[in-house]
């Protein structure tokens, strides 16, 4: 999983930003993305695909990565965004977001920019970077996987903080996927603020909290 990095290291690349998001099938929260700068020593063993690793490990890496990262960013778009942008555009927005937090983070600790993005699947054309965009990155790249797992652990946090708020949804467990329990809140309370109803159609119930 290292391919990529070894290649633009080889070529006198140092700075290279992982991008990768969570959260584009719910039916409610935020899509989240994160960009993670790792060293060329990064040495956190069991780094892969987010949705390979169990709740437990994933929580266990996330501050491995974030103890050696160079710089990290997260970046969020919410419901209301998504529904006005579509989920694609949200996606990107939030990447560069991320993107943009990890280079300022990165500025302020080494005095050093972002030189090449690895992105998970997707193209980020207004950035001003060089960046490879790889099918399955998350799979192939260290950095994207990496970042993977920040940006899902920052969602479910983020998802578990609004089950307190919501409950009906049981967004705790299901952190706002189309779960038969998720269904059944909605069908008993109706929809709640942060449900995205470009992604339910028709017409639902608001819920009075």
């Amino acid at each position: 999983m290292r391919e990529y990095e070894e290649e633009l290291l080889r070529n006198g690349v140092r700075y290279i930003a992982g991008i990768d998001e969570v959260g584009r099938g719910p039916l409610a929260g935020p899509v989240v993305a994160a960009a993670v700068v790792l060293p060329a020593d990064f040495s956190v063993q069991g780094v892969n695909d987010s949705k390979k690793l169990t709740a437990k490990k994933r929580e266990e890496l996330f501050p491995l990565i974030l103890g050696q990262a160079l710089a990290w960013g997260i970046g969020a778009v919410d419901n209301l965004t998504i529904d006005r942008i579509n989920i694609l555009e949200a996606t990107k927005a939030a990447m560069r977001m991320a993107a943009c937090e990890a280079g300022a983070n990165l500025a302020a600790r080494c005095g050093a920019g972002v030189e090449h993005l690895l992105i998970d699947a997707v193209a980020l054309k207004s950035v001003g970077i060089p960046q490879t965009s790889i099918i399955r990155g998350d799979e192939k790249s260290v950095s994207i996987a990496a970042a993977s797992i920040v940006a899902k652990v920052a969602r479910d946090s983020m998802m578990v903080g609004f089950h307190s708020v919501y409950p009906h949804y049981c967004f705790d467990r299901n952190k706002g996927y189309g779960t038969k329990a998720h269904y059944e809140g909605i069908e008993r309370f109706g929809i709640c603020e942060i449900h995205r109803r470009s992604f339910l159609g028709g017409e639902f119930v608001v819920c009075s909290w």
